[in-house]
Parts: structure tokens; sequence; C-alpha cells
């Protein structure tokens, strides 16, 4: 077994995203269709390895060639390797979550893990064949290497694929690059950063995802040029299946999404994904809905580069029709809001759009989920200007919110005279969040701004009052700044906590609860979910504690960083609505809310965080909001404590077997794999990726 110096990868429940009936009920141009989207999905998967670590692709290689080695008959190599049972197990189980995270690297914490089994045994693993002996000896130094703990900026402790290269580059040199990028116009998302060593001098090197390379870098300075072809040979598949795909669209606004997402991808040119993204939002209500390219910058330890993405689902017609409900009585709620102002744009205020255009709310089954985690949601796009003048769109993952539903999930931190009650409705409570977090949080505010030299879109003579100040507003958006180069790193997790809270603060709403049929008087009823909101307000926030690197001192995801600080305001400022009660003596820590105080004192403490990250953010605020943001992200005190426990009792992490669709005979099948390690592994070897 492994010495103490690993992190072994613990044991993981394999859930499937159920989806052959939704499938099979569409029709044959409608599966040729998802099939292809599929494929591009998938045939983009070495993009995200390459993204996590330096070595995460021959780890990749190292699994597929072992696998098929032995046919998949992975008991066989005991005979052929002379390994024990125990230690094929450890082998599948590793495997089979690296597989999931596409690295080695948690999609969800960035924390490295490494297999629970010593050098030797992976030796006499891979001596079944001479091609898995090469790919061993190439990758065991980094497969069991303990630090790095995480991702984070290139240094002794943390590593980042997105600065690749032997030469580190420090976050002075990080943000140097970006203004020489910003000044040429090229947008960071589809790029990565290399420092390189020259004659005895640095030069930077922006690696641009795309097919088309040039014939010599174009330099932007004498020390700074930008290199074209990144990821050129998966780009040149996901190009050649969004092709296909185009002969089975259903409408001229999915041609013309396929056709800019086509150009982004061949030529680097992240103006042709803006209008992919343009055209997709337009395409309201599709039965294939699908999410592709560099999206989110959560992992970029800058918070500027994007990790690709890609997901392919079908629309629940009946979940849909009730989320639609939600969407038309949106603009009743931004009325509830804190910083609404009666007679002002509607009832609305100033902090918000005039007209908040209604999105499209979708929930899908996905086929195909290609990247780091399986999430549960998105609001898309992220480009604001995109969404003030063009729209966007919600999507829940229903196959993979439905997980949340399940009997056997451990509750640490809640009492066991509690435990039946808070699992018949923390799935609910997620759901419900869920819904609001992407509608009402996201798709919320509008960022006062100079759109252009002496152009405003707010009134400059007679600036809106700062509800926080009772003055008008200091500060705003200047041409050409948005929202996340102005926070930078702290933009996803401050927008992130600004949804969740968004959430939180009308789980008490009547009207609102009332739309999914809970009342006064339903099975479960409205304040027994209130309640249990409270409750998952501190079990999330203690959980989240364990995504927190003490070795790094930093948060490893946006959305835990988010919980944590939200657990962390309550106690300080909620009056007692939420206690956390820690017992040294046997290391528990339980949650405990005082039903009594949830409208009284926990709905003003949530309201007030809120309007606060709400401003700021309206207003290019971001010395205030990170004087108050990052204290309360602070891991210090009792909840240095409190972290210690919480990763002694770790939930267990969670793996998701998909299917795959095959052409046959002109018809499309799904095939769909076993609920187990050994079905994720043959899963992915069928992909041929």
């Amino acid at each position: 077994m492994a010495s103490q110096s690993y992190t072994p990868v613990p044991g993981a429940t394999v859930h499937q995203l159920l989806i052959k009936p939704i499938f099979d009920a569409l029709e044959p141009r409608e599966k040729l269709y998802a099939h292809h989207m599929a494929q591009a999905a998938w045939r983009a998967s070495r993009i995200v390895m390459r993204q996590i670590s330096s070595e995460s692709i021959d780890i990749f290689d190292f699994i597929m060639d072992l696998y098929h080695a032995c046919d998949g008959k992975w008991n066989t190599l005991v005979a052929k390797a002379g390994v024990t049972t125990p230690e094929i197990e450890c082998f599948l189980e590793y495997a089979a979550m690296f597989l999931c995270n596409l690295g080695n690297y948690y999609g969800e914490g960035d924390r490295k893990f490494v297999p629970d089994l010593t050098a030797d045994a992976l030796r006499k693993l891979a001596s079944v064949s001479s091609k898995t002996t090469e790919d061993l000896n190439k990758i065991i130094g980094p497969l069991l290497s303990v630090p790095p703990y995480g991702l984070g900026y290139p240094s002794d402790k943390s590593a980042s694929a997105y600065y690749p290269g032997t030469e580190t580059i420090t976050q002075a040199e990080i943000a140097m690059v970006s203004e020489i990028m910003a000044i040429n116009a090229i947008g960071p998302e589809n790029t990565r950063l290399q420092r390189v060593i020259v004659d005895g001098a640095s030069k930077y090197e922006i690696l641009q995802a795309s097919v088309e390379t040039d014939k010599a870098p174009r330099l932007l300075t004498d020390a700074i040029s930008l290199v074209r072809g990144d990821h050129s040979k998966e780009l040149e598949q996901v190009i050649l299946s969004l092709e296909e795909a185009s002969k089975h669209a259903a409408n001229d606004k999915q041609l013309l999404c396929l056709k800019h997402y086509i150009d982004t991808f061949r030529t680097g040119s992240l103006d042709a994904f803006h209008e992919s993204q343009k055209a997709w939002v337009l395409d309201g209500s599709a039965t294939i809905e699908h999410i592709i390219g560099f999206i989110e910058p959560y992992r970029d330890p800058a918070g500027i580069r994007a990790e690709w993405e890609a997901v392919v689902g079908i629309a629940d017609k009946d979940e849909v029709a009730r989320l639609r409900q939600l969407v038309n009585s949106s603009a009743d709620f931004l009325r509830q809001l804190p910083w609404a102002v009666d007679g002002v744009n509607d009832g609305k205020g100033p902090y918000e759009k005039s007209l908040f255009e209604a999105p499209d709310f979708t929930s899908i089954h996905a086929l195909a989920v290609a990247g780091s985690v399986v999430f549960e949601a998105a609001n898309l796009p992220n480009d604001e200007t995109i969404r003030e003048n063009v729209g966007f769109k919600n999507i829940v993952l229903a196959n993979r919110l439905s997980v949340n539903n399940n009997p056997n999930l451990p509750c640490h931190w809640v009492d066991p005279s509690e435990h039946s009650s808070f699992k018949a409705m923390t799935h609910i409570v997620r759901f419900l969040t869920t819904a609001i977090h992407e509608l009402l949080g996201h798709g919320s505010g509008k960022l006062l701004a100079e759109t252009e030299p002496g152009v405003y879109n707010f009134d400059r003579e007679n600036p809106p009052l700062n509800p926080l100040t009772k003055k008008p507003i200091a500060s705003h958006y200047l041409p050409l700044q948005n929202w996340g180069s102005v926070f930078g790193k702290l933009a996803s997790t401050v927008e992130e906590c600004r949804a969740i809270l968004m959430s939180e603060y009308f789980m008490d709403n009547k009207q609102l609860l009332g739309i999914f049929g809970y009342t006064d008087t339903s099975e479960i009823t409205a304040d027994e979910l209130l309640y249990a909101t409270y409750m998952n307000i501190g079990v999330d926030g203690l959980q989240a504690l364990q995504h927190y690197s003490a070795e790094n001192q930093a948060w490893g995801q946006v959305h835990h960083q988010a919980h944590f600080s939200i657990l962390k305001h309550v106690l300080r400022d909620g009056g007692g609505v939420v206690r956390i009660d820690h017992d040294p003596t046997t290391s528990a820590l339980t949650v405990r809310v005082d039903r009594s105080k949830m409208s009284s004192h926990g709905k003003p403490a949530l309201g007030d965080y809120l309007c606060r990250l709400h401003i700021w953010r309206c207003t290019a605020d971001v010395s205030s909001c990170r004087e108050f943001y990052e204290p309360l992200c602070a891991v210090d005190g009792e909840f240095e404590e409190w972290r210690k426990i919480v990763c002694s009792k770790p939930n267990p992490k969670w793996k998701f077997v998909q299917p795959n669709t095959f052409v046959k005979d002109g018809d499309v099948q799904v095939k769909v794999y076993d609920e187990s390690n050994e079905g994720i592994i043959q899963s992915w070897a069928e992909r041929a990726v």
C-alpha cells in the first residue's frame, strides 16, 4: 500500500447518468445531430487533460494501453503481471477517478490525487507489455509525487498547465503579458502562456488554441509573441464532428452557431466564438442542447484562462414547462430585492437592466459531459455584452441533479434525529436553489459603465444612490473594462457567492415555491424547505472546508469558497439563526438552526451580504469588495480546527459513468455501461479519443 507521503484516491460511488429512454424517443434526425455533437464533445477530451497537468495525457494513454493489453479483463493481470486482486482494485479506483476528472487533480477542489499503490506494484502492472512499460516510465515520477498538492500559480507546492514549460513564470509576469494582450485585443480565454529563455533573456509565448498555425509567431513586443496552433489535433477532430452535425441541424440558428464554432476553433478568433454564443442564445427551446468551448476560468490561478468543456443533452419537456413559469415571474422577484426602488426602472431600481429579457430555461438530460466536472447547472454566456444585448440561457442537468436524491448520503454534520428529514428535503432544496441561482442570481444586475468615451448607461449628472453609503455612487466601469478585468481572480468566486445568496434569499418566498408545488399545506411544506435551506447553509459551509488547501492557503473551487464565506457571515451576523456545536472530545460538528430567527435574523443577514456584493459588482468597487470578502474566506481560528475535523470525515467522491452513441446501418444506438470502475474505463476505451 502507499506510504504516508501519498494522498491516495479514496473509494467513490459510481453513478449512471440515465439517458437511454429519452434518447430513444428522439426522431432519427435528432439522434444523428445528438450523436455528432456528442462526438465533438468527446474528441476534445485531451484538451482538458493538457490544461490540467503535463503528465495527464500520458497517464490517460497508460490507462488505455493497459486496458487493451488485458482486453478489459482486469483479473487476468493477477497471473500475467503477478499483482494481487486488491492492487488491481486500487488501480481501477484511481483510473476511473482520473477519467472522471480528465486529469490527476480533482475537478472539484483542484487537489492532486495519486494511486494507493507502491511504485513496485505499478511496475508489475505495466510489465504486461512493452508499450505499458514504456508508458509508465514516462509518468511514474509525476504520477506519485506530492507536492504539488494542488493547482495554483506554479511553485514548489502547486502547479498549473495553463503556464507550461520548465521555466517558472511569476504572477507579475502573467499580469504584464495580460496587459499587452489587452492592448492588442487578444482575449485570454483560449490561451496558455509559457516563459522560455532565449540567449539568456526571458521570452513569453502566448499559446492560442486553433487548428491553423502561422509560419512565424506574431510578435507583440520584442519579448512577447502569439503562437497559434495549441490543441490543433483535437480541434481538427472537433470541427469534423461539427461539420457532420451541421447536416442534421434543426434550423438556421443552429447552423449559424455551428459555423461560428468551426470558425473560432479553426482560427482561434474569440470574436467568432462570441458570434456563436449570440446564435446559440437565440436558438431557444432546442431539443438537443449543447455547451462547447473554452468557457469557465475557475481553474486558472489568474482567473482569466478558461478550461475546455463540452456538454450535449436532451431537453425534458415536462421539466422545462415548470421552469418556464419561474422565468415568466422573474420580473416580480427582481422588484423584491434589497436594492429595488419604487418608481425607478419599473420598481427594479437603477441596478437592474430596464428590460429583463426572459431567458431560455432548459432542463436537459446530459448525453455527454466532457470536462473535469459533471456540473449541475449553467448560466451562459459569460460575456456581459451578449447577456445585456442578446440574452442568455439557463441549463439544468436533470440526470445529474437526480443523483442528489440518494438515501445513502452521509450526514456528518446533522444531528441523527434530523437525518431522515434532512435527506428527504435536501435534494429538493438543491433543485430549487439551483434554478434560482441560475435565473435570478446570474441573470440579475446591471454593470454601470461608461460604455465609450463620454457615453454612459446611467444618468451621469444624477447618479443613482448607493444603498450601502446612502450617497451617489463613486465608481463605475470605464471604457473597455468589464467585470472580469476589474475584479480579476475575485470575479468568479464573488459572482458565484452572489448567485448562491440570491437563491437562499428567495427560499422563503411563498409565491416562488408555489410554482413548484410547495405551499403551507403540501406534503413537504414551504416552511420545512426554508428550515432545510438554513441547515444546508451550515452543512455546505462546513463541507466546503475540505476544498481549502492549508499548504497553499488557497481555495480549490470557487463555489465552495463562496459557501464557506456565507456560513461565516451568517455565524457572525445572523443573530444565532445558525450555529455550529463543536464537541472536541468526539471531534463532532453539528449544525443547529433556530426556526424562530429565520425571518427576523437570517433573511436580513443574507440580504445584507447579497446587497453588498451586488452593488460592488454593479459599480466596479473592487477595493470595498476585497476588503469585505477576503476576510470571510479566511480559514482561521476555530475554523481551522473545524477544517481538520471535516477533512478527517470526507464525503465520498462521486464518479459518473456516461454512455456512448454509435451509428449502425444509419441508426444511432446508445450503449450504456455498468455502474463500476470497469464500466467507466470501458466507456472511455470505446470512445477512442
